[in-house]
């Protein structure tokens, strides 16, 4: 993007971006970029692939990078999303930072809810991603803590929500969509949220919920429960 203008890039060096960004501002040894990109090619093959991608890379698009001859690395004026992104989830995660300090918001929510790379099966890609979704599962479930703490309700539901969105069958994400629906006053949406996830986990893995998860919803079972 460009502003808020779409550039459009093609599919290999849309590849050789994604994967130089990931690294950060460091600078990336060709060696690297080429052996990571094209695994499966011989070094030569690999190099020629490369050079062919930088050479796609046209107008604005070749601006975003800094090619020198043996390392390529981000220009200084690109800016990444998921940096910022990792930098509020670690922001939120962080216990030095008092909850009043964190500025939240529904937009928190937002930058927190995207996978990274989506539909990307290179291993690199893959990894990253994982890396990722752990990150932000735990801010969006700290998140909804920290407003509950700040009787944000609907801030709450809404950052658990997102949690269970990306992982269903991750029950300390569940835990937080109960306690958010407990917090705001709605035992019967908790209880839903409850035995949705008892009937998936029970189908899917053919487990039980932990009696952790269980205390949470003590007292609100419904006759003929499975729990």
């Amino acid at each position: 993007m460009v502003g808020d203008v779409p550039v459009t890039v093609p599919v290999g060096s849309k590849r050789l971006l994604a994967f130089i960004a990931l690294n950060g501002r460091a600078a990336v040894p060709r060696s690297l970029v080429a052996g990571t990109l094209w695994p499966e090619a011989c070094e030569q093959s690999a190099y020629a692939n490369l050079r062919s991608a930088l050479s796609r890379l046209r107008g604005i698009g070749r601006k975003a990078l800094d090619v020198c001859p043996t390392e390529v690395r981000l220009a200084r004026k690109v800016t990444v999303d998921l940096y910022h992104a990792r930098s509020l989830a670690q922001r939120i995660l962080d216990p030095g930072v008092p909850v009043e300090d964190l500025d939240i918001n529904a937009a928190t929510v937002d930058q927190l809810s995207d996978d990274l790379l989506p539909g990307w099966y290179d291993e690199w890609a893959l990894r990253e991603a994982e890396q990722w979704q752990q990150l932000r599962l735990h801010a969006l479930e700290a998140l909804a803590g920290a407003f509950i703490d700040t009787k944000q309700f609907a801030g709450a539901v809404a950052a658990a929500h997102a949690a269970v969105q990306a992982n269903p069958l991750r029950e300390s994400s569940q835990a937080s969509l109960i306690r958010a629906h407990l917090a705001e006053g709605n035992p019967s949406e908790a209880l839903d949220e409850f035995e949705r996830y008892t009937h998936r986990l029970r189908d899917e893995l053919g487990l039980r919920p932990t009696p952790r998860l269980c205390h949470l919803v003590d007292g609100l079972q419904r006759p003929g429960s499975l729990w």
